[in-house]
């Protein structure tokens, strides 16, 4: 039996997926930690999505909580990364120290009303 040859599809996003690699090595630092923070975020509300289809959703409120918290934060993260984005020239008169001041005050305002909603 003889191996079977790739198809052009599976070479094609093989190729792409090495271009996406490639031209993401070039990302600064920065970037790349807010990158890992949002994945961070996302991947916590997920679980908590898990959690909650397998033991059950009795504090609905709390669960709306934690997802929302975490939705929300990465959310902002996001914005902070367009934000902070040395290529993007919409907010090149930006500082990224006011940036980061803005993502602190919207994330202290989130987690204000979440915890007001927790009762």
């Amino acid at each position: 039996m003889g191996r079977a040859s790739t198809s052009p599809a599976t070479k094609d996003a093989l190729a792409l997926f090495n271009s996406l690699l490639s031209a993401y090595s070039a990302t600064p630092t920065t970037l790349k930690i807010i990158d890992l923070y949002v994945g961070f975020a996302v991947s916590t509300a997920l679980i908590q999505v898990v959690y909650m289809a397998i033991v059950g959703s009795f504090p609905f409120n709390s669960f709306l909580s934690g997802v929302l918290s975490c939705t929300g934060t990465a959310v902002l993260a996001v914005c902070l990364r367009i934000q902070v984005n040395k290529e993007n020239k919409e907010f090149k008169d930006l500082p990224p120290e006011r940036a980061f001041a803005d993502f602190v005050l919207c994330n202290l305002v989130l987690h204000l009303v979440i915890m007001n909603f927790l009762g």
